[in-house]
């Protein structure tokens, strides 16, 4: 069952540094953007993954195809893919060692959420990163 109390999600939130951000994109309007420049500023690395965009820079980070291609341990996989595509993300994120995945807002894959959490990985799903950290107020990153 995905995370769903507070306390989960605040101590997954308090916990990570490194999000990969799956779906990224370079344009300013829209929401994977701006989710993305507002976790930075909130202290995360923030690794991009798009493979319309790969080789280019978001935000100061190259931008990768694919999950596979991280050599650095992702603590969550933010995923800005609609609910059928995110599976894919969710099977990447379990084959690299992720230790939790996020669905955005409007995204919601069960069978995917399944997976992960047999694999061991925390859930969280139908939420925002960026709206999460102002709501239960989770101090920066240092």
């Amino acid at each position: 069952m995905p995370l769903c109390h507070d306390d989960d999600i605040r101590h997954l939130l308090a916990s990570a540094r490194t999000i990969a951000l799956v779906g990224a994109s370079d344009r300013p309007d829209r929401a994977s953007n701006q989710v993305m420049a507002a976790l930075q500023a909130h202290g995360y690395r923030v690794i991009p993954v798009n493979p319309a965009i790969t080789g280019e820079h978001v935000h100061g980070e190259f931008v990768f195809r694919d999950l596979g291609q991280l050599g650095d341990p992702i603590d969550i996989v933010d995923i800005f893919r609609n609910s059928d595509a995110a599976g894919e993300a969710v099977d990447q994120a379990i084959a690299i060692g992720a230790k939790a995945v996020w669905m955005q807002l409007g995204v919601v894959n069960e069978p995917a959420a399944a997976r992960a959490e047999a694999a061991g990985l925390k859930v969280v799903m139908d939420r925002c990163p960026k709206i999460e950290l102002a709501r239960l107020g989770v101090a920066p990153v240092n």
